[in-house]
């Protein structure tokens, strides 16, 4: 169990916020599977308070989104702490500050990992935001910004000073990108300075990855991110294998088919068919990776428009898997 300020989660195996993956109809799913903390996609805190079509569709919740994080990007705090209260506002539960995003975009606006290069502007966007806010707020970032410049320990310690409820720590720099391997060990530094919850990110695919991350970084919790592409009920299987020493089988193939079709049509029922179906087919083409005759079926959908000719193809797909 995890505490975050007064909200407890029922487990310490989270999902990471994921842009372009982790909208309202792959949230709803994950939390079907017992998912305890939805984070939204990294919202940019201007666009936030212009209200951009865009960003207030990565915010939206539904009754069974609880608890409900909105993370949200920027390096201005006056805009941050506005952005944080227009959320708490329209309901989210938590705000998460994003210091962690390493992609060039982002970087280059100065926000997202950047902000490690500056404390002292990151502990004023976190003071300003705490302040705005009567919602919890948690911080996500990297070890530093290099293997020269790794802050995360004193960065952590502003944080808890400031008023931060948790800390989730990526064990990668920014200039490593996704490259090499994430260092867990190092996570352990801000453990110890800290007592809020810190929680360890990057590298945690299977339920031994979470346990060797956590016995390395003497972390809370562990969050998982892209192992869970096209496997929404990763989370509740490595919780369980984790904690509860039962070996949890993934879905069986005729399970699978009808968690990919009803992922596929949520996401028509909520972005209607001309923007869902581009937005699905990468989702499709993860959820059946690793299959047999799965690049043929993923070039097939790639060039599919109709929405029951895809549902045709997806159940003919499975069909095949089964014989």
């Amino acid at each position: 169990m995890i505490k975050i300020d007064n909200i407890l989660l029922e487990s310490n195996v989270l999902l990471a916020p994921m842009s372009g993956v982790t909208d309202l109809p792959f949230r709803k799913l994950v939390k079907k599977f017992g998912a305890p903390l939805l984070i939204s996609e990294m919202i940019a805190s201007r666009a936030m308070i212009l209200q951009t079509k865009e960003s207030l569709k990565k915010c939206e919740k539904d009754k069974s989104q609880y608890p409900m994080s909105v993370q949200l990007a920027g390096c201005d705090p006056f805009i941050m702490a506005e952005a944080a209260k227009l959320n708490q506002d329209m309901g989210a539960d938590i705000i998460d500050i994003n210091f962690g995003c390493p992609v060039k975009k982002v970087v280059n606006g100065f926000a997202g990992s950047a902000l490690m290069k500056d404390e002292d502007l990151a502990t004023k966007i976190m003071e300003a935001v705490v302040k705005a806010v009567k919602i919890p707020v948690t911080m996500k970032m990297r070890l530093g910004w290099s293997y020269e410049n790794i802050n995360a320990p004193s960065l952590a310690k502003k944080a808890e000073d400031c008023g931060i409820k948790m800390l989730v720590v990526h064990g990668r720099t920014r200039c490593q990108m996704y490259n090499g391997n994430a260092n867990w060990e190092m996570i352990s530094q801000v453990k110890n300075v800290v007592s809020i919850p810190v929680i360890a990110n990057g590298d945690i695919k299977t339920s031994q990855d979470a346990k060797n991350a956590l016995s390395q970084s003497n972390a809370d919790g562990v969050m998982i991110g892209r192992a869970c592409y096209g496997r929404p009920w990763l989370i509740n299987q490595i919780e369980k294998e984790l904690n509860h020493q039962l070996q949890i089988l993934p879905p069986t193939i005729e399970e699978q088919k009808t968690i990919v079709i009803q992922h596929f049509q949520e996401m028509v029922d909520y972005y209607g068919e001309q923007i869902a179906i581009p937005l699905a087919r990468k989702h499709i083409g993860w959820y059946s990776s690793g299959f047999k005759n799965g690049a043929s079926f993923r070039a097939d959908i790639n060039t599919t428009k109709e929405y029951s000719e895809i549902i045709r193809k997806i159940e003919n797909f499975y069909q095949q898997l089964n014989h």
